[in-house]
């Protein structure tokens, strides 16, 4: 294969990404990220979600947020870094990091309608679950970092403007309308074509806009704009980076390939498939068209319902961006945290993907009654 090609399938895929995804997606989560920093009071978030709030209220609600956000392992990052970076635990803002992705209304829908009702109340309880033990493992491994991070909060808190008060309402809903701009467009365009996202997306966000220029003074846009740049910056070339090394992953694939390691209904193929599942990135509700590729390459079918309910809080943009805000350390204790947790998943489904892939192995048939 020649290199051309090769490069051809990482700007394909970096092409592909940046037409269907920057538009709706990033540029309202960056925008959303930088009002959280601006507009709402440190007070607030910390009282919520931060260190000295009690994990039994805290953490559900950060769970309880995620199911709103028909968002992806990416639009997620800058959200939860809005959250962290104004006063939100580092066990909060990494569940919700966890349980957009996995547990929001278009993910549980669409798990329902493929998979049954019953699989997607599984798939939502065991990633709360799930989530609730990363905030745990990750809030005890951090816990002397989070009260270096309290006491400077209280330091600065002295220090703030008194204009962060005023006016909260207006701000918040602010981000409300942006919310509505990267949440209905998702929604409401669930299964059309693109430009009906942009349609929807378009007016939402004009409006928002607007709002800001004549509610607002110039000093709070200007703030507003400087934190939401400063998540595009740190967020966005890493994230072209993680889409172009798929899409170069992708090429380099061949098609004997996914026939010889990922053809039969085995242990080591679903295995592998997981570990596929793991590093590639998908966007909301796009697993399906990629397995079916998958298929007509080859690939089982017992690996390819593994590869389908791989988990979508990781990718390899995802990995990368967390260790550039988090820092690689905590990202490497997040992945302890997975680790950890994947102890108890063993018992969290009750052996149903177990029974489904032993099903289906044995009559290629059921696959029907599963995917």
């Amino acid at each position: 294969m020649e290199l051309l090609e090769v490069l051809y399938g990482g700007f394909e895929a970096l092409i592909d990404y940046i037409a269907y995804h920057v538009l709706t997606c990033l540029i309202p989560a960056f925008l959303i990220a930088g009002a959280i920093t601006a507009f709402i009071p440190r007070d607030t978030i910390a009282r919520y979600l931060g260190l000295e709030s009690r994990k039994i209220i805290s953490f559900p609600l950060a769970a309880i947020s995620g199911m709103f956000l028909a968002v992806c392992s990416c639009t997620v990052i800058p959200l939860a870094a809005g959250l962290y970076r104004r006063g939100s635990s580092i066990g909060s803002a990494f569940i919700v990091l966890w349980t957009a992705p996995a547990t929001n209304l278009l993910a549980l829908v669409y798990t329902g309608a493929i998979l049954g009702v019953d699989m997607a109340i599984l798939r939502a309880l065991a990633a709360i679950s799930t989530a609730f033990i990363v905030g745990l493992v990750m809030s005890m491994i951090f816990r002397t970092e989070e009260k270096l991070r309290v006491e400077k909060s209280k330091s600065s808190r002295v220090k703030q403007d008194i204009y962060e008060y005023k006016g909260v309402h207006g701000k918040i809903f602010l981000i409300l309308l942006l919310a509505a701009s990267l949440l209905l467009p998702n929604y409401l365009g669930a299964g059309k074509p693109y430009i009906y996202k942009v349609m929807i997306f378009a007016p939402l966000l004009t409006l928002a806009l607007l709002y800001a220029v004549i509610k607002f003074e110039k000093r709070e846009v200007e703030e507003w704009l400087r934190e939401t740049f400063w998540f595009a910056r740190l967020i966005f070339p890493l994230l072209l980076i993680g889409v172009f090394i798929i899409g170069i992953v992708g090429k380099l694939i061949p098609e004997w390939w996914v026939q010889q390691w990922l053809g039969g209904n085995g242990i080591l193929q679903t295995l592998l498939a997981c570990l596929i599942g793991a590093l590639s990135y998908f966007a909301t509700m796009t697993e399906a068209p990629f397995v079916s590729t998958m298929m007509k390459l080859g690939m089982g079918q017992a690996p390819a319902l593994a590869l389908l309910l791989a988990g979508p809080g990781l990718s390899l943009p995802n990995m990368l961006t967390i260790a550039r805000i988090f820092g690689a350390a905590a990202y490497g204790k997040f992945n302890f945290a997975l680790a950890f947790t994947s102890i108890f998943l063993i018992f969290s489904d009750l052996g149903i993907s177990q029974i489904s892939l032993r099903e289906i192995s044995k009559d290629k048939n059921k696959i029907e009654d599963f995917y």
